[in-house]
């Protein structure tokens, strides 16, 4: 696997390298030196608010309220740092989001909350998904890119499904056997593992009301990424309507999701939003700039996510409940 991403990570990056070539780079670079200062703007706003968002839809994906929120918000970003730089398949964070905690709750009860957060914002991102398809039908009606929009969420919906019901069926419980018959030792035990599935079971049955709030919040993140898009393409002198930035963004998060395994979504991302512009109009020398924006503020919070993981990797171990 770590061989196969690191391929993908070079055909990405030959393929970001050919956009930029076969897309005007002049007029690229003359568009990111407009920016300015006001690159700035971008980095803190709205990024800040969908990070703040998205950790408290990971906090109500607890069965209860046991981590504070400023070590929660920590943790997650720590977590989806690592699910960007490494050839994990954007799984490696997820195990570091709940080995960071292990000095505030055991594993039974972290383990859950990352995979049932997991599942909240893949269910909110098919929503959005959807809802980006509505209005693509509105301003795209026979385009090629709705059809992929369409088949995108018809994917999505498939992979979710088979997710929970995974996790119905002791979906931790399963691994670890799995993994034992491969002469892989991961868990501290299939108690450990029962316990996780019995956990996830229980937050499903018995914490509706949690689980839609995990849903909404992490919705209203992807839905803040709408902002983020029409502001940059604001600020780049590329003014556009709210629907076309609600088309450009749905796309792009199901681009995102269709290339997991390449680490970053690298070049197909930037692909993905030349296809986009094009079909609605636009340069496409303008959606790899876009696109470049994008990388830029996500390495910039990849950096500080890096960083807290340094700063919170030392810490005891909550002994799991007897």
């Amino acid at each position: 696997m770590k061989v196969l991403r690191a391929v993908l990570l070079l055909v990405g990056l030959g393929l970001l390298v050919l956009l930029v070539i076969e897309n005007d780079p002049a007029a690229i670079m003359d568009s990111v030196r407009r920016l300015s200062w006001r690159i700035l703007v971008i980095l803190v706003f709205p990024m800040s608010l969908v990070m703040a968002l998205d950790a408290l839809g990971w906090r109500y994906a607890f069965l209860r309220d046991r981590v504070p929120f400023g070590p929660l918000l920590a943790t997650r970003l720590a977590g989806e740092a690592f699910n960007i730089v490494t050839p994990t398949a954007a799984l490696g964070g997820e195990v570091v989001k709940a080995w960071l905690l292990r000095d505030r709750v055991p594993l039974e009860e972290s383990v859950p909350s990352v995979i049932i957060a997991k599942t909240t914002i893949t269910i909110a991102q098919g929503i959005f998904l959807l809802l980006g398809v509505a209005l693509a039908v509105a301003t795209l009606a026979g385009s090629r890119l709705l059809l992929a929009m369409e088949w995108l969420v018809a994917l999505e919906v498939i992979a979710l499904a088979l997710f929970i019901v995974m996790q119905t069926r002791g979906l931790v419980g399963w691994s670890a056997r799995l993994l034992d018959r491969l002469g892989i030792r991961r868990m501290s035990g299939s108690s450990t593992a029962a316990r996780v599935d019995a956990a996830l079971a229980d937050f499903y049955r018995r914490e509706p009301r949690r689980l839609a709030l995990s849903i909404l919040f992490h919705l209203g993140a992807w839905l803040l990424g709408i902002a983020e898009t029409w502001l940059i393409l604001w600020l780049l002198g590329i003014p556009v309507s709210w629907t076309t930035a609600t088309v450009i963004e749905a796309f792009g998060t199901g681009i995102r999701f269709a290339t997991f395994l390449i680490p970053g979504s690298l070049g197909a991302q930037e692909g993905g939003y030349v296809v986009t512009f094009v079909a609605l109009g636009l340069r496409g020398a303008d959606g790899v700039t876009f696109g470049l924006v994008r990388r830029f503020r996500e390495l910039v919070w990849v950096g500080i996510g890096l960083l807290l993981f340094a700063a919170m990797r030392r810490g005891p171990v909550v002994a799991a409940t007897p």
